[in-house]
């Protein structure tokens, strides 16, 4: 199994929203991974997400501070690679917190993104030619 799993906001917000239809997926991740990493621009994808659906978006940041999650990437020093990762991308278009994931994946040379943009993620690459390692409802 990987040493470092990158977790997108999808996830986080179909643990916290039983509605969602990948509730039980995640549930399963979560169950499954023990230690997680993400950005704070995942974060705050997660929080907005859950705003949007009329739920409390303090829980994404409850689960982080009670979870065994690490967020520890800084925007400043790969604002570059940020960048070019979202210019390269702009036909998806690859928004922020997809770009700082894959940035932090090219960081972690064994490392998995837990995600429900299978979509997105079967486009992207890291270091411009490696698939990103990733984990996604098959559905």
């Amino acid at each position: 199994m990987a040493k470092s799993v990158l977790i997108d906001a999808g996830p986080i917000v179909a643990f916290l929203h039983q509605e969602e239809v990948h509730h039980a997926w995640a549930v399963t991740q979560f169950k499954r991974f023990a230690r997680l990493s993400t950005c704070e621009a995942v974060l705050g994808e997660a929080c907005a997400r859950l705003a949007y659906y009329g739920k409390d978006p303090a829980r994404v940041i409850e689960l982080a501070r009670d979870g065994d999650w690490e967020v520890d990437f800084s925007v400043k020093l790969n604002a570059d690679r940020i960048l070019r990762l979202m210019r390269k991308y702009a036909d998806r278009p690859m928004d922020f917190a997809d770009a700082c994931l894959v940035a932090m994946s090219e960081q972690a040379s064994d490392c998995v993104v837990l995600t429900l943009d299978r979509q997105d993620f079967s486009v992207y690459r890291r270091h411009d030619r490696a698939m990103v390692p990733f984990i996604s409802p098959e559905t």
